[in-house]
């Protein structure tokens, strides 16, 4: 029993990493999921600390992976409008062409907006990039805090 846990733990925490590249994959709180099964179930848990600064890891995960986008918009000028549009943008081109929609739908609804609120050309492309690189970069955090939970895990795992 205590092998299928182990093994169920790591298999949450491995798709919370290929997660973390993939948009609309909750990545956080895959993580989140595979820490606390392990904690609950597991025949040797590991130290209250441990278990803190995992959970601590995986809940910011999920505080990235929300708000990358939308930041990075909001750092590039774009209003806090034109943000939360964006963001539903995103979610309704995901049911149009998947998991790339997300990407898809937030640049081009903040480039339109911005052109619709009056930028010119080179704002609104020089908005919508920012939000491009906020949304990779989310990504690219995503996928270290990830890799780290999981390899803390497995030390934690292994040594205690």
């Amino acid at each position: 029993m205590v092998e299928v846990v182990l093994a169920g733990a790591v298999v949450l925490l491995v798709a919370a990493m290929v997660g973390s590249v993939l948009p609309a994959v909750p990545a956080g709180l895959l993580s989140l999921a595979g820490i606390w099964v392990y904690a609950l179930y597991g025949s040797d848990p590991f130290g209250s600390l441990v278990l803190g600064g995992l959970t601590v890891a995986a809940v910011a995960t999920v505080v990235v992976d929300q708000v990358g986008g939308p930041l990075a918009a909001k750092a590039g000028g774009s209003s806090n409008r034109t943000v939360i549009i964006a963001t539903v943008g995103g979610l309704v081109f995901a049911l149009v062409l998947g998991p790339l929609g997300i990407i898809v739908g937030i640049v081009a609804t903040v480039f339109l907006l911005e052109l619709v609120e009056g930028a010119d050309t080179e704002t609104a492309g020089r908005r919508a990039v920012y939000t491009a690189a906020g949304v990779l970069a989310s990504s690219a955090v995503q996928l270290l805090l990830t890799a780290s939970i999981l390899l803390t895990f497995l030390l934690a795992v292994v040594v205690f």
